[in-house]
C-alpha cells in the first residue's frame, strides 16, 4: 500500500532558515512543498522517509535564498493492483459504493464490481446485496456509509490536474478532470465486501 518513491528536487531554503541545520531546513521545505500532495504518476505523498543526497547550494543574483539539488526518498500512498485493503464506506451511488481510508476518500467499487445479484435502493441510499441463503430463500444485505469494507484494488487513475490555458478553460471546469488520483475496487469474490457478512 505504501512505496518509497526516490525524487529529486531544487529546494529553495528562503534566508530566514539559515539558522537551521541544511538537511533539517530542507526537509521541512520538502514536507510542506509535497505531504498529502498527489504527484503525477506517483501517487499520494505522505512523508520524507529521508534524504539520498545534497549537491552544492547556489545563491542566484536578486535572490537571498539558497538552492540546492537534493535527491530524496518519501513515503508515497500508492496501492499496487489486486493488494487487498480495508476500509470505510464513505457513501453510496447509483455509480457504486464510494469507500475511503480516512487519509484517502477517491475510491469507488462501481455495480459491475459488486457482489451480484446487487441492487441500489433509492430510499435508504445504499447498495443491497440479495444474498441467496441455498433454501431458495433470498436475504437483503445492505451496505450503509461508516460500515467497514474490504475490497481488492482494480485499477488506478491520474489526472493532469495543473492549469491549463485559456483554450483549455472549458476542459477544466470538468468536475471528471479536478481528481487527480482515484482507485477502483471489486468486492465481487467470496471474503470480500463488508467484514461483518464473513464474521460468522
Amino acid at each position: 500500500m505504501f512505496i518509497l518513491a526516490e525524487m529529486k528536487n531544487v529546494t529553495r531554503i528562503p534566508p530566514e532558515l539559515f539558522h537551521l541545520k541544511l538537511n533539517d531546513a530542507i526537509a521541512g521545505e520538502l514536507n510542506k512543498k509535497l505531504a498529502n500532495k498527489v504527484v503525477l504518476n506517483v501517487g499520494l505523498c505522505i512523508a520524507l522517509h529521508d534524504i539520498v543526497s545534497l549537491q552544492e547550494s547556489y545563491i542566484f543574483p536578486g535572490d537571498g535564498a539558497s538552492h540546492t539539488r537534493v535527491t530524496f526518498r518519501y513515503i508515497v500512498f500508492r496501492p499496487f493492483i489486486e493488494e487487498i485493503i480495508v476500509g470505510k464506506i464513505r457513501s453510496c451511488s447509483q455509480e457504486g459504493v464510494h469507500a475511503t481510508l480516512g487519509f484517502f476518500d477517491d475510491i469507488l467499487i462501481p455495480p459491475s464490481a459488486l457482489q451480484h445479484p446487487s441492487r441500489f435502493d433509492e430510499t435508504e441510499q445504499a447498495w443491497v446485496w440479495e444474498y441467496d441463503t441455498g433454501d431458495g430463500n433470498k436475504h437483503d444485505l445492505f451496505m450503509d456509509a461508516g460500515e467497514t469494507i474490504r475490497f481488492r484494488v482494480t485499477a488506478e487513475t491520474f489526472n493532469d490536474t495543473c492549469p491549463a490555458g485559456p483554450t483549455l478553460k472549458e476542459n477544466q471546469d470538468n468536475p471528471e478532470n479536478k481528481v487527480s488520483y482515484s482507485l477502483l475496487g471489486s468486492i465481487n469474490e467470496p471474503g470480500l465486501g463488508l467484514l461483518s457478512w464473513w464474521d460468522s
